[in-house]
């Protein structure tokens, strides 16, 4: 009843400023596109997606789902939240997910009571911008992680950030936005359900996979992009400023994706201790798959990046060729240039010399003028420097 009252008043309280919806700051400061409201990644109605697990009663302001497995079978879904310690006293062999969507302090008040989470947990769960981290506390683990989006035709990187409550037997998402699908959660749960049998750490694999396989797809997406643009480098025509701004643009993406893939290592190698007790030893080859995925995506971030930084140099410097080529060009044209000018320029001098005034000069200079000249035009061509 305590804890119900204290949601009550919380309600009523103003809440903290959100970053509006054009706001590009992001983890750690970097920019990033923010989630398209009323859409996840993959193109569906966030209102709608894992429908059965919605819950119509729930002492929470945001919307929730809820899921319960016992003994490795679904056994509920979409039940209250207030029955959650219910599922848990029925036996002890059950496991729960609890699923919130842009909650407040308020809306995890009830939560704090019911699972023991740390107020320093709740809050970073509620609050923006955290780093990628586990953090261990004494009886849960805070997960914070972001699923990425890479948008096809510019390239740009969208965030969604997400938390989760990692207990002994249930799993608490926190969802700040609508990016990450929980519907593709549920169906990757639905088809390894014959793991469902190691509780937490089944639910906790199928979060974790997700969302590196998102960052697999992004960076795989870039690697696509940079390709492109490496095929524009070499093309006949001159790309101009749009290939550098192109690249520019990769290079930051790739910069941000690895801001929030790199510290999943970390975040991996924490899971998978033994002291934990968070993977049994069915679980522990899917996690160190996951594992291998977060090696690969970093390497290949950086693989990238690198490799970005080469087309940028590489673009100078086929600049500087071009440009070379241009004045070699110019030059190989003004000395050509320079020849009818001296000629024309000696024999309009005001004094006489042979042919002066006689039709045979004009002649002769003419002719002078053409061989010099052409002479000129054919080794520099032979040259290929025109």
């Amino acid at each position: 009843m305590a804890a119900r009252a204290a949601l009550e008043r919380d309600r009523v309280r103003p809440q903290a400023d959100v970053p509006e919806a054009g706001d590009e700051r992001g983890a750690g400061g970097g920019l990033r596109a923010r989630p398209v409201e009323g859409e996840t990644f993959a193109g569906g109605d966030p209102a709608q997606a894992a429908r059965r697990a919605l819950t119509e009663e729930s002492p929470t302001r945001c919307p929730a789902r809820t899921r319960a497995w016992r003994h490795g079978v679904l056994v509920a879904e979409g039940f209250p939240v207030a029955q959650l310690s219910d599922q848990l006293d029925d036996d002890p062999d059950t496991v729960v997910w609890l699923d919130l969507h842009d909650p407040d302090l308020g809306d995890l008040a009830v939560l704090t009571e019911e699972f023991g989470l740390h107020p320093l947990a709740v809050e970073d769960a509620v609050h923006e911008h955290q780093r990628p981290k586990l953090d261990r506390y004494d009886d849960h683990l805070l997960l914070s992680a972001y699923a990425v989006a890479l948008d096809g035709d510019t390239g740009e990187v969208a965030l969604s950030e997400l938390a989760a409550f990692v207990t002994a037997r249930a799993l608490i998402t926190v969802r700040k936005d609508d990016g990450f699908d929980p519907q593709a959660l549920v169906s990757r749960w639905d088809s390894s359900s014959e793991l469902a049998t190691s509780g937490v750490a089944f639910l906790l694999h199928g979060l974790l996979d997700q969302i590196v396989d998102g960052h697999f797809t992004a960076v795989q997406s870039l690697d696509d992009h940079i390709e492109e643009v490496q095929d524009q480098l070499f093309a006949e025509v001159d790309p101009g400023q749009e290939l550098q701004r192109r690249s520019f643009e990769l290079r930051r993406s790739l910069v941000l994706i690895r801001r929030v893939v790199l510290p999943m290592r970390e975040v991996l190698n924490t899971v998978m201790r033994r002291d934990l007790h968070v993977v049994d030893e069915a679980m522990g080859p899917y996690f160190q798959d996951v594992y291998d995925h977060v090696l690969r995506a970093t390497d290949w971030t950086d693989s990238l990046r690198d490799l970005v930084t080469t087309i940028l140099e590489t673009r100078l410097t086929i600049q500087g060729n071009r440009l070379n080529e241009i004045m070699r060009q110019l030059t190989c044209w003004a000395a050509i240039i320079a020849v009818p000018t001296a000629v024309t320029g000696f024999y309009g001098q005001n004094v006489p010399y042979p042919g002066f005034q006689q039709p045979w000069g004009f002649v002769t200079s003419v002719a002078l003028m053409v061989v010099i000249a052409g002479a000129l035009f054919v080794t520099f061509k032979r040259k290929h420097w025109i």
